[in-house]
C-alpha cells in the first residue's frame, strides 16, 4: 500500500460517512422510517442492497477456499440457495409486502395468537438479533482481519501489530460503520449499499483480469489448474453424464450425500426458506408489491449471474500460483498484493472494505430492528413515542456491534463458521413455508422447529463426538432436518390449532393462495390475491432461466462449450416459458371484476 492507495481508502470512508450523516434526518422521525425507510424504496435500490448484503469481504475468501478444496462444484453450497431465492420472487415477495410489518418476527403474532405466539416472537427476535446475527458479524470481521494481515496494511504504515491489535483495528472500522448506520437507519444502509456493491463488484472484476493475464489468459489457465489439483476442479457438477446415464465423479471434491443435501434439502430446510430477515426487511421497505417482486429478481441477477464468475476465476488462478498455500482463503488478498499496481490496489482494497461495511451495516440495523420492535416496543415499553423508539434503535445498534466484535475474537476459519451458520439455521424452513399456505401450522410447531433446529445444529457442529459421526456435511444437514421435522410435527399434533379469529385476520391481511385457506376464503368472502399454481410454474421457469444463464456464462468463459450451450438452451426455454406465464397473468387480470 502506497500513499495514493491510502488516500483512496480514506476518501471512500469520508464519502460513506457523509452520505450516512446527510440521510440521518430521514431516519429520525419514526420507527418505520428508521428500520424500513418509510416503505418507499425503489426496486433497484432494494435489490442492490439485498445483493450488497450477501457480498461481504468474507465471500471471495470463502469461494477461494471452496474451489481449492472441493472444486467449482463445491459452490453448490451457496448456489443451492438460488432455488429459494427464485421462490422468493414469485411466492413470497408480494406476501411479505402485503403484511405491512417491520420485522419478520412481528409476523408471528399476526399469523398466530396467544401466549405461545408472544413467546415465539421474543425467542425468534433474540436468536436472530444476538447469537445468529452476531456470529455472522464475527466471521465478517474475521475475514477483514485476514485481509488486513495478508495485505500487510499495518506493516505499510511502519507497524508490526499482534493478532489482537489487528482485530481491534477491524472493530474500529465497525464502529465507523455503526456511526453512519446508527444515525441514518435503513436509509443510510441501502444508499451506501448501492455504491458499495458496485465498487466491490468492480474490485472483484479487476482482480480477476489481472490474475488471468498473469497466467497467460483463460486458455493457459485451464490446463494448468487441472494439473495443479488432485480433484476435478473444473467440473460444475460432481457427476458425469455418459451413455449409461449419470454416474458419480470420483475425482470431484464433494461427496454424493453432501451434493444431494444441497439440491434437495438445504434450500427449503434453512431458516431463510421464505426470504430471510435482511431480505424481508428490504421487501417490506419497497414501495409496493410489484417493486418488491422486481427487487427480488434484480437481486438474483446480481448475485448469481453477474458476480459468481469473477470470484471463481480468481480462485482458479490462485490454485496455479499458490499451490502450496496453507490457507487457500488468503489467496485472494495475496493476488491483490502481488499483482495490482498502485492506485488500482487502493481501489480494490476500498472495494473490499465496502463489501465488509455493507454487510456489517445491514447486520447492525437488522439486529437492532428485532431488539427495538420485537422486544423493547412489544414487551418493555409498549407506549414508547416514535422519538424514544428511534433512540432505542440507535442504542440497540451499539449493543449488536459490541456483541459482534466479541464474536470476532473467537472465530478462526471462515468456511467452518459459514457451515456453522448453515447448521444452526437448518430445520425450521419447512414450517416457515407451510405457515403461509396451511392453516394447521401453529405457534408451538414453529417454536419447536426453531429451537430444535438451532440446538441440533449447534450440537452436531460443536461437540467432537457429533463431528466424528457427521463428518460428512450433507449427512449432518439431512439428520438435522429429519429430527427437527419429527419434533415439530409431534408438537403440532399434540397442541390445538390457532383460533378461527386469528386465522381469518391473517388471511384478510395477506390473502395467500392454495387449498390450505379454503375455509378462510369461505368465512371472509375474500378471494385469494395469489394464483399459487401458476406462481409455482413461474418458479420452475425462472429457475431454468437463472441457473441456465449462470452456468452458460461459466461454460463459455471456462472453455466448456457443451456445458455452455446446454445451459443456454435451458435458459432460453425458461425465459420463453416465463414470458408466456406472465402474459397469461396479464390476460386473466384484465378481465372485468377481477383484482390483484
Amino acid at each position: 500500500m502506497h500513499l495514493i492507495d491510502w488516500l483512496i481508502v480514506v476518501l471512500y470512508l469520508l464519502v460513506t460517512m457523509g452520505i450516512g450523516l446527510y440521510l440521518s434526518r430521514r431516519a429520525a422521525t419514526s420507527l418505520v422510517d428508521f428500520f424500513v425507510s418509510g416503505r418507499s424504496l425503489s426496486w433497484w435500490l432494494a435489490g442492490t442492497s439485498m445483493a450488497a448484503t450477501t457480498f461481504s469481504i468474507d465471500t471471495p475468501l470463502y469461494v477461494c477456499g471452496i474451489v481449492a478444496s472441493r472444486g467449482i462444484a463445491g459452490n453448490w453450497e451457496w448456489w443451492s440457495f438460488g432455488i429459494s431465492h427464485v421462490v422468493l420472487i414469485y411466492i413470497f415477495s408480494r406476501l411479505w409486502r402485503r403484511s405491512e410489518i417491520v420485522t419478520d418476527a412481528e409476523l408471528t403474532e399476526i399469523r398466530y395468537g396467544g401466549t405461545t405466539a408472544a413467546v415465539l416472537r421474543a425467542t425468534k427476535a433474540f436468536l436472530f438479533a444476538v447469537p445468529i446475527n452476531c456470529i455472522g458479524i464475527g466471521y465478517a470481521m474475521l475475514a477483514m482481519v485476514k485481509v488486513v494481515d495478508a495485505l500487510q496494511l499495518w506493516q505499510s504504515l511502519g507497524f508490526n501489530p499482534g493478532e489482537n491489535l489487528k482485530i481491534w483495528s477491524v472493530v474500529g472500522v465497525s464502529i465507523f460503520v455503526l456511526i453512519y448506520s446508527g444515525f441514518s437507519g435503513l436509509w443510510g444502509v441501502v444508499t451506501t449499499d448501492f455504491f458499495q456493491f458496485f465498487l466491490a463488484l468492480i474490485g472483484a472484476v479487476v482482480v480477476a483480469i489481472y490474475a488471468v493475464n498473469h497466467v497467460g489468459g483463460i486458455a493457459e489457465l485451464i490446463p494448468q489448474v487441472q494439473q495443479a489439483t488432485a480433484i476435478d476442479v473444473l467440473s460444475f457438477f460432481p457427476v458425469q453424464l455418459g451413455w449409461q446415464g449419470f454416474s458419480w465423479n470420483d475425482a470431484a471434491g464433494i461427496t454424493a450425500s453432501t451434493f444431494a443435501a444441497y439440491l434437495l434439502v438445504q434450500w427449503w430446510s434453512f431458516r431463510r426458506s421464505d426470504g430471510g430477515g435482511e431480505f424481508i426487511q428490504r421487501l417490506i421497505a419497497a414501495k409496493d408489491e410489484a417493486e418488491a417482486e422486481k427487487a427480488s429478481w434484480f437481486f438474483n441477477i446480481l448475485n448469481y449471474i453477474i458476480r459468481t464468475w469473477p470470484w471463481i476465476i480468481v480462485a482458479l488462478v490462485a490454485i496455479v500460483i499458490y499451490p502450496d498455500l496453507e490457507d487457500p482463503e488468503l489467496s485472494y488478498p495475496k493476488l491483490m498484493l502481488d499483482f495490482l499496481p498502485p492506485v488500482m490496489l487502493g481501489l480494490v482494497v476500498a472495494s473490499l472494505i465496502a463489501a465488509f461495511m455493507s454487510t456489517v451495516s445491514t447486520s447492525i440495523n437488522w439486529g437492532a430492528s428485532y431488539l427495538t420492535n420485537d422486544l423493547y416496543l412489544r414487551f418493555l415499553h409498549p407506549n414508547a413515542t416514535q422519538a424514544e423508539l428511534v433512540l432505542a434503535g440507535r442504542i440497540a445498534s451499539v449493543l449488536v456491534t459490541v456483541l459482534g466484535a466479541i464474536a470476532a475474537f473467537y472465530a478462526t476459519d471462515i468456511t467452518t463458521v459459514f457451515r456453522l451458520v448453515i447448521a444452526i439455521g437448518t430445520g425450521p424452513g419447512l414450517v416457515l413455508i407451510l405457515r403461509w399456505f396451511w392453516w394447521r401450522i401453529n405457534a408451538a410447531a414453529e417454536l419447536a422447529a426453531m429451537i430444535g433446529g438451532f440446538s441440533i445444529g449447534l450440537f452436531t457442529s460443536v461437540f467432537p463426538g457429533f463431528n466424528q459421526i457427521f463428518a460428512d456435511f450433507g449427512g449432518r444437514l439431512m439428520f438435522i432436518s429429519l429430527v427437527t421435522a419429527i419434533i415439530w410435527l409431534t408438537v403440532m399434533w399434540l397442541t390445538p390449532p390457532e383460533t378461527d379469529a386469528v386465522l381469518d385476520n391473517f388471511y384478510r391481511r395477506v390473502r395467500p393462495g392454495g387449498i390450505g385457506w379454503q375455509r378462510q376464503r369461505e368465512r371472509t368472502g375474500l378471494p385469494s390475491a395469489q394464483d399459487l399454481g401458476r406462481d409455482l410454474l413461474k418458479v420452475v421457469a425462472a429457475s431454468l432461466l437463472l441457473f441456465g444463464l449462470m452456468l452458460g456464462i461459466g461454460g463459455f468463459l471456462l472453455l466448456q462449450p457443451l456445458t455452455g450451450w446446454i445451459a443456454l438452451i435451458g435458459a432460453v426455454f425458461g425465459g420463453f416459458w416465463l414470458r408466456q406465464l406472465n402474459k397469461k397473468r396479464i390476460l386473466i387480470m384484465s378481465r372485468p371484476g377481477l383484482e390483484d
